[in-house]
């Protein structure tokens, strides 16, 4: 039990105290006592923050008191104010932990643990292309964008979309992007689920559709994960790119196998 009057008896008993939470701190049985232990680790370092400064304090008034094991006080009042200088930067850094475990406990005190672990991985939103369309093919579906208007285009290339059928055939083909594929002078309709990519310059229509992948199907490494055009999207681009002089920006290197050569429907 705490004195409250005798300096050492009190820091003895800390130190045991916090060698005692050191020991118990190893496992938690139960998550609702974090928040409860960071609020009482909070109050103490606060108490930890005070008694830093008041025995800083306590070397600068026994400065007249200070020698050194030979007898000689300049030597012994230099290494007092040395120990106050030390003790205050302490506090000092001692002042930066407690408003980290301030917010800390801030961040746990919204936390609201549940007696039954979820069981499902979290899912991540990918992007499958549906279809993609150039050249004549295109030109039909462009030519009912400019009749009726995009979302129109967009509806009409739905068809192709056979749900699991295309997600699967996406997937193994490498067709699944962080987010939908963009290129020069292409316009963009955003319905839903749905993405559409249009060029009346490049002659080419694509459609994608959002897909959740759960984390354990996920490959980080793998090439189909970057955000960027399929091969045959940017052949198409590349080839009318050259035609109208322009040029395309370089796509990343990735390590991962090439995608199979496979036209989306």
């Amino acid at each position: 039990m705490p004195t409250f009057y005798d300096p050492g008896a009190d820091a003895g008993e800390a130190s045991e105290a916090l060698r005692g939470l050191a020991h118990a701190t190893r496992t938690f049985e139960s998550p609702q006592e974090l928040y409860g232990v960071l609020g009482e680790l909070l109050s103490g370092v606060r108490s930890l923050r005070q008694v830093l400064d008041q025995i800083a304090a306590a070397h600068i008034k026994n400065r007249p008191r200070a020698f050194d094991d030979h007898g000689d006080h300049s030597i012994g009042s230099k290494d007092a104010l040395a120990a106050a200088d030390e003790l205050h930067q302490a506090a000092t850094l001692i002042d930066q932990a407690e408003e980290r475990l301030d917010a800390a406990a801030g961040a746990a005190s919204r936390v609201a643990w549940h007696e039954v672990p979820a069981t499902e991985a979290p899912a991540v939103a990918r992007w499958i292309n549906v279809v993609y369309m150039q050249g004549q093919e295109a030109d039909e579906v462009l030519d009912m964008i400019d009749a009726d208007g995009a979302l129109a285009g967009l509806n009409h290339l739905k068809c192709w979309d056979y749900g699991d059928q295309t997600t699967s055939a996406a997937m193994e083909n490498g067709y699944v992007y962080d987010a939908p594929p963009s290129g020069p002078l292409e316009h963009e309709l955003h319905d839903g689920d749905y993405h559409l990519a249009y060029s009346h310059a490049f002659a080419h229509v694509a459609l994608y559709r959002i897909h959740a992948v759960d984390t354990v199907d996920q490959l980080p490494d793998d090439a189909r994960s970057l955000a960027a055009p399929s091969r045959r999207h940017r052949a198409g681009l590349a080839s009318h790119s050259e035609r109208l002089g322009l040029s395309l920006p370089a796509l990343p290197r990735s390590s991962g196998s090439e995608a199979l050569d496979y036209e989306p429907r």
